[in-house]
């Protein structure tokens, strides 16, 4: 029989569906032991019997895949594929499919709370209050600001949207603009930096997009200005990030992603950043349809079907040949 490792967690908690596909198609897996994300150590001593991997976003690096004696197929839940080698799979004639449609819609919802939780002070609201203390904070209403949007993808775009229909103003930079229905500003970095109250970022990480937010990007910032991250870690750097905050340079940071996950840095002791446990995608209806597509793509590939989800060309290309960042 066929084996399947399901190592993204949470898989089939909330909804069995997944688990009764695999099921039906007399598929038989195994969860994650270890029921949280896997070091690439963990994952190179699970892989070698197994010939799919359901995969959240634990290193499946070139070691991974070359101990994966068996390995066929990654299905990703999800769409970042920063984790998977792409190179090693192809060259180890490993298949990778993926989500990417799925948690668009839930990402851009929270980025959405995110920027009004900041603007409101409503983060800080709750633990005053929970601490005796009873102030009537002031903030900034999302229409009344400038919003920059780093990454026109299918979550930028969904974000774009939703800003617009609060009525804010918007500059967006992405390597290509794309045509929009809503009225934004196409803008480069250095220009989107320094004119946004808001700035949110929606880029895969890739070496030309890691530490894309650092101590040069945190200065040219306006004063009182807002970062959300909710797209990888790596993208910011956290300790300049910690440092601005700390310095009043910037009014707050909302983080959901973290280089290190679970998240234990210093981030964590400055109250005008809010925090989350990287849970965009953790909306019941999109996590079904996230799981839900990867056992679709496992199906699809054990009966010699195509992928319904297969990881196009362009992505191999762009992990391959992404230059690095410039200082």
């Amino acid at each position: 029989m066929t084996r399947v490792l399901i190592t993204a967690v949470p898989f089939g908690e909330v909804d069995r569906g997944a688990l009764e596909l695999l099921d039906e198609a007399g598929v038989g897996w195994v969860r994650n032991p270890y029921r949280r994300r896997l070091t690439e150590p963990e994952l190179v001593s699970l892989i070698p019997d197994v010939d799919v991997l359901i995969a959240g976003t634990e290193p499946i690096t070139r070691p991974v895949i070359r101990a994966g004696r068996r390995l066929r197929l990654i299905s990703r839940v999800g769409v970042g594929l920063d984790s998977v080698d792409l190179s090693a799979a192809r060259d180890h004639g490993v298949a990778v499919a993926y989500t990417p449609e799925a948690p668009a819609d839930a990402v851009a919802e929270l980025t959405i709370g995110l920027a009004l939780s900041l603007l409101r002070g409503v983060h800080r609201a709750n633990a005053e209050i929970r601490g005796g203390v009873w102030t009537r904070r002031q903030g900034r209403r999302l229409g009344a600001v400038t919003a920059g949007v780093i990454g026109v993808g299918r979550i930028g775009r969904r974000v774009i949207r939703l800003l617009s229909a609060f009525g804010a103003r918007i500059l967006a930079n992405d390597v290509t603009p794309v045509p929009l229905a809503e009225p934004v500003e196409w803008v480069d970095k250095p220009t989107l930096f320094r004119g946004a109250d808001v700035v949110t970022l929606h880029v895969p990480l890739n070496p030309s997009t890691r530490r894309l937010v650092g101590p040069g990007q945190l200065a040219a910032m306006r004063p009182g200005a807002l970062l959300i991250n909710t797209c990888r870690g790596g993208v910011v750097d956290e300790a300049a990030l910690a440092d601005a905050l700390r310095g009043g340079r910037l009014a707050g940071a909302a983080l959901d992603t973290y280089v290190d996950e679970p998240y234990h840095g210093e981030l964590v002791e400055v109250e005008t950043c809010l925090m989350t446990a990287h849970m965009g995608s953790m909306a019941a209806d999109c996590r079904r349809r996230m799981e839900r597509g990867a056992a679709r793509n496992v199906v699809a590939f054990l009966r010699g079907e195509p992928l319904d989800e297969p990881v196009p060309e362009s992505e191999y290309r762009a992990q391959a040949s992404a230059p690095a960042p410039a200082e």
